[in-house]
């Protein structure tokens, strides 16, 4: 997904810039779902203090995307306005096993942490790419930090809800 030429559209001129674009594109689409997921998270919790921990994030993740869009507007790119097609499938599946066998908050924190270890990979892809300008790198790095945070709240959260311990959840 990271690779030049698929996706960052409309823009000519720099390579460096036009890869840079398709690197932040796939990292607002992937963040975009990441919203969403907190979104639909908070109104499936029973416990209001995670409904209320998952909106914040979801505001907090929709303050990275903006910073994102800002930076693919400043290379000359047109930023994703949407997130993806798999995640769509994804949350329509878990609504789904929702209604048919019911849904506890054990179950959504768990779902959480899933989608928070998929973020994370996806931004540490990003910053392992050494063709990311200087200015586009500093910015991947500064939003890190609020993905790191977030999918290491949501890690030990699931071990603590799950009563699993150690190395991870198996996600």
């Amino acid at each position: 997904m990271l690779e030049p030429g698929t996706g960052g559209g409309g823009i000519g001129g720099d390579g460096g810039s036009a890869h840079d674009v398709t690197v932040l594109n796939s990292l607002i689409e992937t963040t975009i779902d990441s919203v969403d997921g907190y979104r639909r998270s908070a109104q499936e919790a029973t416990n209001s203090r995670f409904s209320a921990e998952f909106l914040e994030r979801a505001s907090e993740r929709e303050q990275v995307v903006s910073q994102l869009r800002d930076r693919v507007r400043q290379l000359g790119g047109n930023p994703e306005d949407d997130g993806s097609v798999l995640a769509a499938a994804h949350r329509a599946f878990l609504s789904l096993r929702g209604k048919v066998t019911g849904s506890d908050d054990d179950a959504v924190i768990a779902e959480v942490d899933h989608g928070e270890s998929y973020l994370n990979g996806k931004w540490e892809t990003a910053l392992r790419d050494d063709r990311l300008s200087t200015e586009t790198r500093s910015l991947v790095q500064s939003c890190y930090d609020s993905v790191r945070d977030g999918h290491e709240r949501f890690r030990r959260l699931h071990e603590d809800v799950s009563g699993t311990s150690g190395g991870g959840s198996g996600y």
